[in-house]
């Protein structure tokens, strides 16, 4: 049986989801919200045409997913609403889950109608295995992003160093995870799902650096419990359409359309 979906987003990430799943006839994108303001047709090389929305006043059909792709607002704007209605929610804007509070509102929303609020592994690997080893003492869990300098222009970065002149890998913050989803909203998010994972936003540490020497997206994460040890070092292409993205994060919302779909699931 496929699934109608209601994505929210239509950014870079939003646009590779579109793209991926063009030809796949199981999962329908039926809508997509987007502010009033991007309310306009994209060009995008796929087949279909896309109804796009800029209120779910709007909505034309009930959902069986939601698939937030939109930034930190969405998440608290939208999820409460859904998540009440019984609908499950995907969220790639990890990071929005630092703000005090707001996790446990959805988790009450999410109670309160039957729905899951379904956090995306995005750029990361090891997310089942970190999940897998809180269960019993994890005792450290660090966090550590490497991404090229253009990958921080527009966020708190630029008050701090010069990115466009800086000639060695440059350390942008050191802290916990909390901290750095809060002043990196849009690089943060794999700081803010390894502390979901595992040890929660404040007690993971989380170093963030600016390299002129790389053209990837760097992503390391050390872990000791009585589990015993693990170190895992992602090396993401970015996304054309925005360097402050990993390609495999909108990969990883394909994935969880399509885990919704498939009779084998892994």
């Amino acid at each position: 049986m496929g699934e109608n979906i209601l994505m929210i987003g239509l950014g870079a990430i939003g646009s590779e989801v579109l793209r991926q799943l063009d030809d796949n006839n199981d999962i329908l994108i039926r809508q997509i919200l987007v502010r009033p303001s991007s309310n306009t047709q994209p060009c995008l090389d796929i087949d279909q045409k896309l109804d796009l929305i800029s209120s779910i006043d709007e909505l034309g059909f009930v959902p069986d997913f939601v698939l937030e792709c939109a930034g930190h607002h969405a998440v608290s704007e939208y999820a409460p609403h859904f998540l009440k209605e019984g609908i499950d929610f995907g969220v790639v804007s990890v990071g929005a889950l630092s703000k005090p509070g707001l996790l446990e509102e959805l988790e009450s929303c999410g109670a309160r109608g039957s729905a899951k609020l379904c956090i995306l592994s995005g750029a990361l690997g090891g997310v089942d295995a970190l999940s897998a080893a809180r269960n019993k003492d994890l005792m450290v869990v660090e966090y550590a992003s490497r991404k090229p300098p253009d990958s921080w222009v527009g966020t708190h970065a630029e008050n701090m160093v010069d990115l466009k002149n800086i000639s060695k890998e440059t350390l942008l913050f050191e802290g916990l995870a909390r901290e750095a989803s809060e002043l990196y909203p849009k690089n943060a998010n794999v700081a803010a799902t390894v502390a979901l994972a595992g040890l929660g936003f404040d007690k993971t540490a989380v170093k963030l650096f600016a390299d002129p020497n790389i053209s990837h997206n760097i992503h390391e994460i050390s872990a000791k419990g009585s589990f015993g040890e693990m170190s895992i070092r992602m090396v993401g292409n970015p996304l054309d359409e925005n360097p402050k993205s990993s390609a495999l994060t909108a990969y990883s919302a394909v994935r969880a359309l399509k885990n919704r779909v498939c009779s084998v699931v892994i």
